[in-house]
């Protein structure tokens, strides 16, 4: 194929990619009352390390033991035994050439109280999503507005949680500012009806955002990387577009553009569908405001479509093609013939049953 990018190296900081793919962050549901992943989950990122990913992220970890947790069986990385737990899988994914990258989230209105500790539920703002949770099948609970006190609390534990991953060794960290979770939630004004600084203005709905970035990198040293992944879409309310206007969003990437991270992450359900009625992908609208690496998700299952993609970004990140095909690294560089596997094919994650 002429002009392809996906198996060229790329730098991203003192970071050297031996090719432009990466597992995506994936919410497994698989950690026991340790909040540590079963084994075999573990195994699972160190094997697609292993078949040529250049980058393995964790799945998503919450990051208290309040408020935080969203879903059953979710991971943390705040005790020592939850951090050694760690230690082996990134020395493994680093051994086989690869970055390993924890990411964290706080849940916010997307939770209900049995999961949490302590709980509660809390949010911007004491709205529900329109939709029942598909767990549940029931509406999820109103959630308590966030307090300043409730803010600084939880911004404690973005920072306790950079500092678990720091100690067990990632090379980076993301913060996850999508999908419709407490980061988002405050970004958007379908679910931020704040009248503080925390709400109104895109500057007073980006200043969480902005608290939780300056205070993480404060703890993540130099020589690791800061991640920042966005979205227009919520796992709940999907079809609602999280951000009013194009240039809403693109206010959004500038202030990220000025922080001190090293690259945005930006999700999408579909790579090159056109947003915001305009003529452009999130990535091509991404790109034009930062010269920040643009990573991007959503849609992406062949060769062909991981070339088209890095037409406007620098590295792809995969969910499902490569959650079900350990070899779909060796596939794509073969160019073999891929299905498109759709969400319901994904749900195997969530059993108990070993991924190969």
């Amino acid at each position: 194929m002429k002009s392809d990018k996906l198996f060229t190296q790329f730098q991203i900081k003192d970071f050297k990619l031996k090719n432009r793919i990466g597992v995506a962050p994936m919410t497994r549901m698989s950690a026991g009352a340790d909040s540590i992943p079963r084994q075999d989950v573990l195994d699972f990122l160190v094997r697609r390390a292993k078949n040529g990913a250049s980058i393995v992220y964790t799945e998503a970890i919450v990051t208290d033991y309040e408020s935080a947790q969203g879903y059953p069986g979710q991971a943390r990385m705040l005790t020592q035994p939850q951090i050694d737990a760690w230690k082996p899988v990134v020395k493994e994914i680093q051994k086989q050439g690869a970055l390993a990258i924890m990411q964290m989230f706080h849940c916010g209105r997307m939770a209900w109280p049995e999961v949490n500790p302590a709980n509660r539920i809390i949010a911007p703002s004491s709205i529900t999503p329109k939709q029942d949770n598909p767990i549940t099948e029931s509406p999820y609970p109103v959630p308590e507005t966030m307090s300043l006190f409730d803010i600084e609390h939880v911004i404690a534990g973005f920072v306790e949680t950079a500092k678990g991953a720091v100690e067990a060794g990632f090379d980076g960290i993301e913060i996850h500012g999508a999908h419709g979770y407490l980061i988002n939630q405050f970004l958007s004004p379908y679910s931020n009806k704040r009248t503080d600084s925390y709400g109104g203005s895109v500057e007073n709905r980006y200043r969480f955002a902005h608290e939780v970035i300056q205070a993480v990198r404060k703890v993540v040293p130099d020589n690791r990387l800061l991640i920042v992944r966005i979205s227009n879409w919520g796992v709940a309310d999907m079809e609602v577009s999280l951000f009013d206007t194009q240039e809403e969003y693109r206010e959004i990437i500038r202030f990220l553009s000025e922080e001190s991270i090293d690259a945005i992450s930006v999700s999408t359900y579909e790579y090159q569908q056109k947003a915001f009625g305009s003529d452009k992908n999130m990535a091509q609208l991404t790109r034009e405001v930062t010269e920040l690496p643009v990573m991007i998700c959503g849609g992406i299952y062949d060769r062909s479509s991981a070339e088209d993609a890095l037409k406007d970004a620098d590295i792809v990140l995969s969910g499902k093609s490569l959650l079900l095909n350990p070899n779909w690294v060796e596939d794509v560089q073969g160019e073999k013939t891929l299905n498109r596997f759709k969400s319901e094919d994904a749900n195997i994650a969530y059993t108990p049953e070993p991924l190969p």
